[in-house]
């Protein structure tokens, strides 16, 4: 009795053995830190629970462009991971990396894995999909450029709390309120290139570029120097004279000072939204951005940003299956919706958004529709979205020449001129070397 004992307690064992072996990891590599990071973690550990022949194994590997270029490094080296988040100025260089690339809508089909582009918001499916229909990569962390505002800080300063301000003039005058009450820092941008250039146009309906913004064709041109884009960069230089507006760093980095109070009004990401709900001390407010009110057809929508998932070429078809069956997880409307609510991502599925509005949750917490109602207005030829090659250069470029406004070292004209010139020789850079690829 005691021999059966312990040789079913050694089947057992090896049974146990075999099946953990018989696992399926899964890289996935994120640039999602801190209350995102959370996020991610939970979401990769909700779906190891849900079954049990694939391991979803997420690591942080910095900030987007750093991620992208470790990635590229890896697949060059032969050992890249199986999913890579991309932030959405990286799609163009993705879509032209044919060869790196396993396309999503193909994986998925082979996979047998359910998988409907049309349920997805259309401004998020058609950036996502190349020239013939194909769905290249899987939307995750979509995100849009929102207004925040310190609601404390406004009633300090004598301001109505519930209002925030809705054109740039409106801002301004906020500003030089907020200042007087004591305020050091009254405005400041995260992302400056995305919220101040590339949501700025398409929310005034002018053209950033090009073909479309680059959809329609690589040999795209930037278009960034009208007189409507150098008379906001010249306002906002002003703001910077007077302290109105305070440059605080390139990418996310300003978001600290508006959850430490420090600044009182910020535009950034809807994605945002999770970190300044825990870690904020104060009263704030979510707003559309601010436009200006005399430019005909303003407000029109704003653009796709964070980021989506791309899979990446030469992996074993049972990897590809785990892959696909994790995107159908993420897919699930109750997922989408848990995953909006907590971070301020969008709901990118209609089903998902439906989901969470019959919640009550947009009743319950005013301003979370902000984001998806911003994107899914009609869009027209300047708005559907932005999509150039070597945007990761263009976007330092962007961050380089608008430093030297907010610095006083050159006037708006001349630093958009130059975000032209210096862009433009990017576009061609990349165009010649994708030809025909």
């Amino acid at each position: 009795m005691q021999i059966n004992r312990l040789a079913l307690a050694a089947a057992i064992a090896a049974a146990t053995a075999f099946s953990a072996q018989a696992q399926t990891e899964i890289q996935w590599w994120h640039s999602m830190n801190s209350v995102n990071g959370e996020w991610v973690n939970d979401l990769a550990k909700d779906f190891n629970a849900s079954q049990k022949d694939y391991k979803i194994v997420p690591t942080y590997k910095g900030q987007y462009d750093e991620s992208m270029t470790a990635a590229i490094a890896a697949f060059r080296a032969g050992n890249a991971p199986h999913i890579l988040q991309v932030f959405e100025v990286g799609t163009a260089t993705m879509m032209a990396s044919k060869k790196a690339i396993m396309p999503v809508g193909q994986m998925m089909k082979d996979a047998g894995e359910k998988f409907d582009p049309a349920a997805y918001i259309p401004a998020v499916a058609s950036y996502y999909t190349a020239a013939n229909g194909q769905m290249m990569s899987f939307p995750f962390n979509s995100s849009t450029t929102v207004f925040y505002y310190n609601k404390d800080a406004f009633k300090a300063a004598g301001l109505d709390p519930e209002k925030a301000p809705g054109t740039w003039p409106e801002v301004a005058l906020a500003a030089a309120k907020l200042k007087a009450s004591g305020h050091k820092c009254p405005l400041t941008l995260a992302w400056q290139g995305w919220t101040q250039l590339e949501s700025f146009s398409t929310w005034h309906n002018v053209e950033f570029a090009t073909k479309a913004n680059g959809l329609g064709g690589m040999d795209a041109r930037m278009k960034i120097n009208s007189p409507l884009h150098v008379r906001h960069i010249e306002n906002l230089g002003n703001m910077a004279k007077q302290g109105l507006f305070v440059y605080k760093g390139r990418q996310n980095i300003p978001e600290a000072s508006f959850v430490s109070g420090e600044c009182a009004m910020i535009t950034t990401s809807s994605g945002f939204y999770g970190n300044v709900k825990k870690n904020a001390k104060f009263g704030f407010g979510l707003a559309p951005l601010p436009y200006y009110p005399d430019v005909p057809g303003a407000p029109q929508n704003t653009v796709i940003g964070g980021a989506s998932l791309w899979v990446l070429a030469g992996k074993k078809p049972d990897e590809y299956k785990g892959i696909a069956k994790f995107f159908s997880y993420l897919s699930r409307p109750e997922v989408q919706s848990a995953s909006h609510k907590r971070t301020g991502y969008l709901p990118v599925t209609t089903a998902s958004f439906t989901l969470t509005d019959k919640s009550g949750f947009y009743k319950e917490n005013p301003g979370t529709d902000v984001a998806p109602n911003q994107m899914i207005r009609k869009t027209t030829t300047n708005s559907r979205g932005i999509r150039l090659g070597n945007y990761l250069q263009v976007r330092a470029i962007e961050d380089e020449e608008l430093e030297q406004v907010w610095g006083g070292k050159k006037s708006a004209k001349e630093a958009l001129d130059a975000i032209v010139l210096r862009g433009n020789e990017q576009l061609e850079r990349f165009e010649k070397a994708n030809k025909g690829g």
